[in-house]
Parts: C-alpha cells; structure tokens; sequence
C-alpha cells in the first residue's frame, strides 16, 4: 500500500483508475542498475475503485490488478501489469454496473439484495509465486492462479481439490528458508470461532493442520512463522452477525473492536500438535515482521495500533483520508508460563513492516517499513543491534509503497541488498520504482525506473529469482 502525510491531498491521484493494461520495456531509467538485480517483482493491489458510474465504499472493494517488474539483467526492466479475471471484474466489465456485494459496498437491491451473499473475491491483497503457479490473493476466499509471465488468469486455485468451495486461504503466507514450504491460514466460514492452518510443500502440495479453536470469532489478517510454530496474535475485531446475514449493513461496518475481550496469542506447534492459547489485555495489530524462539521463549514483531475506529474510518473515506499508520513497531515475549512481555522497539507513525525473508523463523537484526515524518513520508530502517534508524524521504505529497527486500545474493549478510518500492509523483501523476541500497536507505537512489503512467494504490508485493518472459 502507497501512503504519504495528513493534509496533503496531491496523492490522491493514487485512487485514480489505470484502466490499460501495459506490455513494455521500461526506457527511462536514472542511475544505474545493481548487477545482481536478477529476477521479478510482482505487486498487487486495487486497480480501480469504480464499477460504471458506481464508486465502491471500501478500499479493499477495489479489483485485483497485478504488476510485474521483470529484471533480466544487462540495465533493463520490463513491465507488464493486468486485471485478475475474478467473477467481480468480469461482471463490472460486462454489464458496467455492481453485481456483487463486496467487503463495504453493498450490491444493489438493498436488503433482499444483500441477505446471505458473502463478499466477492477481488483477489486485490497479496501476491506469491510457489512450486510453480503464482498466485493472487485475498483473504477472504481461495487464491486466483495466473500465469507467471503473461499474467494472464487461469482461474480459483483449489490445490487439486485440497482447498474446498468457501474456504479462505489469507493474503499473507510465510515461507520457510530451510524447509521451502509455504504456510498459511484461513478464516472458517463453515465453523465459528476457529482457524483453519495449511502447509504447502516446495512442489505445491497443500496439507491441513488442526483447526485453532478461539474463544469468539475474529477478522484476521496477519500471522508469523519460527522454526517450530505459526505465531497468531489474534486481536477482538468481531464481525457482527446480524447484519452480515440479513444484507441491513455492509460487512466492513459489521466489524467491531471489543476492547473487553483479550486479545489471544495463539502458538502453533508446525508438527500438528495441540495449539496454545494465551489471553492478553486488548491490543490492535495487523501485520507481523517475524517471529523466532529464543531459548524456551517466543518473540512476534509487528506494528501496533490504537484506534480502530480510525483505521475503520479511513478505509472506508480513502478517498479524502490520510493513511492509517500505526502508532509503534512493538516485540511481544511469550515465556512457556504464559507470561506475555510487550516493549515498544520505535515509535510510528509507521506501517507495512518487512524484514529480510531469509531470516523468517530466526532472529532479525533489520526492519524495514513505511513511515511518516513531520513534513512527509519515507522509507525507514531500523537496526535492532544499534537502535538507530534511518530514512529515505520524498517531496510532501509524494506516496510511498510497502519496501520489498532482495538480498545482494543468497548467502549475503542480512541487510546486504536492496530495497524495492513505488513512489507516485503527483505533478506528473506517474509512478517510479526506487532502488535502494539497504544498507544506507538515506542515499539517493541507485536506480529509478520511470513508468508511463501510476500505478494506483496497492497493497503487498514479493520479489522472485525467476525472471518472467518479457516477450
């Protein structure tokens, strides 16, 4: 997701549709590529926000749009973006009008319109490529499967079956740098109160663990992975029933914080066996940088919240709205006791966390995140030995992307690479993407790639050896 400061409206360019669809090789570049820049990067996100003549109510309503970096060496890169054909896309480019209820938008025909209809999948969120088949994800449904180069849509990914009809296969799996298995979550839409958890082998298998049993039945986005469990920090979001069933409201006004209701760490053993459920006082997090053991003990890393109401609302008015940024990156220390120990690592406003993925499981020294300043906003890293941090900023009015992390080369330190992220630039409402050396984010860029036209705002990217076909 693109972000930039409270009162600057010169972003909002962002929300504007990019109705083409692109194939070409990028011709304007500043700077000078890193040899070792091989490979692909994908991002998804909302590609327009408009069925018609009908503005959808939601910043997650938007249609999936998926782009594509391609680096095949030599100073070049190519890019190609296209629409996931979900059955909401298609229905809007056919009949020019809303057809299906999404996450805030509802369909038309008021109540009897709505009741009983779940979301649309806009396959609009996260974006991985694994044993082969890159796929488009959304979290409230299964993922879309395109092809890797053209990005073309092939169609809904079931895993050869292993993922049935409703069930929910979430917009940000972890990857195992030693195993290279894929794990992931879902929502259970058949059974309240409980999650269900899968792993995915290297060739794309996909195998069901132990539904997690809650205490109530959450909205969740986010989880992290060590060497032997799936860390949840599930927070007291509720969808209201009522009227999510009875079609009298939408389902992103049906989610409620109920601050009097613990916020639940859930340990997951990775092996299958009985998860641990530890209640803490109400907290707000969405997205997670890692989590590792150290020792007996378990520490999660992610942005912390304050005010849902203000997340809520800026969701649903993005059109005029300032992002939502967290409040502090926080570590949480989970003791085999139960004891939970918070401690604020840095203060916000911040958001879109990443760390280095070949250190998933085990500890980290870098995170990397979006973040705003006074006067504008920035890419920041923050060094967990030193406690310094550092930042890359833009004119104000200037949007940023979530940094994506690609090491120099595979058995390079941690931090030896390069961070990847979109800018917008509203005077010439074109996006660029921005190379930075990891190790020292407040240089100027080592390379910028001028696009044609703006990338509008997306959410979450991923970046592959592989490089895509570029004719």
């Amino acid at each position: 997701m693109s972000a930039a400061v409270e009162g600057v409206e010169a972003w909002h360019g962002l929300y504007e549709a990019l109705a083409e669809e692109h194939d070409y090789e990028v011709g304007e570049i500043d700077g000078r590529l890193p040899d070792g820049l091989v490979g692909t990067l994908y991002r998804n996100g909302p590609g327009r926000w408009q069925v018609g003549e009908t503005l959808l109510d939601h910043i997650f309503d938007g249609d999936g749009m998926l782009s594509l970096f391609a680096f095949p060496g030599g100073g070049r890169i190519h890019y190609r973006n296209r629409y996931v054909r979900t059955r909401h896309y298609r229905f809007g480019q056919r009949k020019g009008r809303v057809g299906l209820r999404g996450l805030g938008t509802q369909r038309p025909g008021g109540v009897r319109g709505n009741m009983l209809r779940p979301p649309a999948n806009v396959a609009n969120t996260g974006v991985v490529l694994h044993g082969g088949q890159l796929l488009a994800l959304w979290e409230g449904g299964r993922p879309y499967r395109l092809d890797p180069d053209s990005l073309e849509t092939i169609g809904e990914h079931s895993f050869d079956g292993r993922l049935k009809l409703m069930s929910a296969f979430s917009a940000h799996p972890s990857r195992c740098p030693e195993t290279g298995e894929l794990f992931n979550f879902g929502m259970d839409f058949t059974r309240l109160r409980s999650l269900r958890c899968y792993r995915v082998d290297p060739g794309g298998k996909l195998r069901h663990m132990p539904r997690i049993s809650l205490p109530y039945s959450p909205w969740n986005h986010d989880f992290a992975l060590t060497r032997r469990h799936l860390v949840f920090v599930i927070n007291p979001v509720i969808p209201k029933a009522a009227p999510i069933l009875l079609g009298t409201g939408s389902i992103a006004d049906a989610l409620t914080y109920e601050s009097h209701r613990p916020t639940c760490f859930a340990i997951v053993p990775r092996d299958g066996g009985k998860a641990r459920i530890i209640e803490h006082e109400a907290l707000l997090g969405f997205h997670f940088v890692n989590a590792f053991e150290d020792g007996d003990d378990i520490v999660v890393e992610f942005v912390r919240f304050a005010d849902w109401d203000q997340v809520a609302t800026r969701f649903r008015d993005f059109r005029t709205s300032d992002f939502p940024w967290g409040d502090a990156l926080m570590r949480y220390r989970v003791t085999p006791s139960g004891r939970i120990e918070g401690q604020e690592v840095c203060a916000g406003p911040m958001e879109l966390p990443h760390a280095d993925v070949r250190q998933a499981g085990r500890p980290h020294r870098y995170t990397y995140f979006a973040g705003r300043t006074r006067t504008s906003t920035g890419i920041h890293a923050y060094d967990h030995v030193t406690g310094r941090r550092t930042t890359h900023e833009l004119p104000p009015g200037h949007g940023f992307g979530e940094p994506v992390f690609v090491p120099r080369a595979g058995d390079a330190d941690e931090g030896d690479g390069w961070l990847l992220t979109l800018a917008y630039d509203p005077d010439e409402h074109r996006s660029r993407l921005l190379i930075l050396d990891a190790r020292d984010v407040e240089a100027e860029p080592l390379a910028v790639a001028h696009l044609r036209h703006h990338i509008p705002m997306g959410f979450h990217g991923s970046f592959t050896d592989r490089v895509a076909a570029t004719s």
